[in-house]
């Protein structure tokens, strides 16, 4: 396999008759831990080129099967005609034996919607829009079961999210083991919808159009209201963040839900909030003991809310996004 580099990426293309001889150049494009992602620029248009990496770049070793990379474009392909324009981005180019893909760039004046939180900016239109793509993609795949079928196979999954994040907090938080573990068996076993794992405001880039959505390769036919729980964990984690202003944050999950419910007629709404408050548990608890975590809050007096926080909603089972969010701002109260 070519391991390819902003250095040697424009040479590679034009050796695969992609590019023409004119002006070019790539740049890193950060943000991800998982593969090389790399915007090639020429004077027409501008482009993503993303290859596989097997060893991904955290503080605890992590490996994942190179194929990946193919589950990722083959989602694209079947979401693309389901969602708004530019929400997936359009494959341009595949090259099997290097495990590399190219595809269409955001729009000029997108912007990851993590940076956007991490600076206290909520915008509440954006949250109900996240949540109605969402809903849309879980409701066209739960109803049309050979839209998924080809993605039966959740390796990826497993070794992305699963033992990162679910297996790994039982390990490193042995009281909410038990708590988790019907979780987890649930996860590995339904087969409802398309499960993106990892709808989250990272690989949301928003922009005047509405927003791209980008990273498909832990996709699967599974358990679609871990999106809903992962999701929602990154919300909180921001406003554990600003905690002097949570209630913002807290409207930002409000109004992603209610973007959700509207696209979403026809799912067993309720049935999917519990379970989604319960993956909110664990992702909680993830982000802050799994293998990958968050960097943004480094003091361990909210690190130490937030783990009450996971076990909380884990070992009480409230049902609904409302009981969590009055779960949350409590422990917040003695952070502000």
């Amino acid at each position: 396999m070519i391991e390819l580099t902003a250095a040697n990426a424009v040479e590679y293309l034009r050796g695969r008759g992609f590019l023409g001889p004119g002006p070019a150049h790539a740049e890193p494009l950060g943000g991800g831990v998982s593969n090389a992602v790399l915007r090639v620029v020429t004077p027409e248009r501008r482009f993503v080129l993303k290859q596989s990496r097997p060893q991904l770049r955290t503080r605890d070793a992590w490996f994942s099967d190179l194929g990946r990379v193919w589950r990722e474009q083959e989602v694209m392909q079947a979401l693309g005609p389901l969602l708004p324009p530019l929400t997936v981005p359009e494959v341009l180019f595949t090259d099997r034996e290097n495990y590399v893909f190219v595809m269409s760039h955001a729009p000029d004046d997108a912007r990851v919607w993590k940076e956007a939180l991490l600076a206290g900016e909520t915008d509440a239109a954006l949250a109900r829009r996240v949540g109605a793509v969402l809903g849309t993609m879980h409701a066209a795949t739960h109803r049309d079961r050979r839209l998924v079928e080809p993605f039966r196979d959740h390796e990826v999954f497993i070794q992305l999210r699963v033992d990162p994040f679910y297996y790994r907090v039982q390990e490193r938080r042995p009281e909410a083991a038990a708590a988790i573990a019907p979780v987890v068996e649930r996860m590995l076993t339904v087969k409802e919808g398309l499960c993106h794992g990892d709808y989250t405001p990272k690989n949301i880039l928003a922009h005047g159009q509405g927003f791209t959505l980008v990273d498909y390769e832990t996709a699967h036919w599974g358990d679609p209201t871990m999106d809903l729980g992962l999701c929602l964990a990154h919300l909180t984690l921001k406003a554990f963040r600003r905690p002097g202003e949570r209630e913002a944050f807290f409207a930002l999950v409000r109004s992603l839900w209610a973007g959700y419910r509207t696209a979403g007629a026809g799912l067993p709404l309720d049935e999917w909030e519990a379970r989604g408050v319960e993956h909110l548990g664990v992702c909680l608890l993830a982000r802050i003991d799994g293998t990958s975590p968050v960097d943004y809050l480094p003091e361990e007096p909210k690190r130490e809310a937030v783990r009450r926080l996971g076990r909380r909603l884990l070992w009480d089972r409230p049902r609904r996004w409302e009981e969590a969010l009055g779960m949350a701002g409590r422990e917040m109260a003695g952070l502000a």
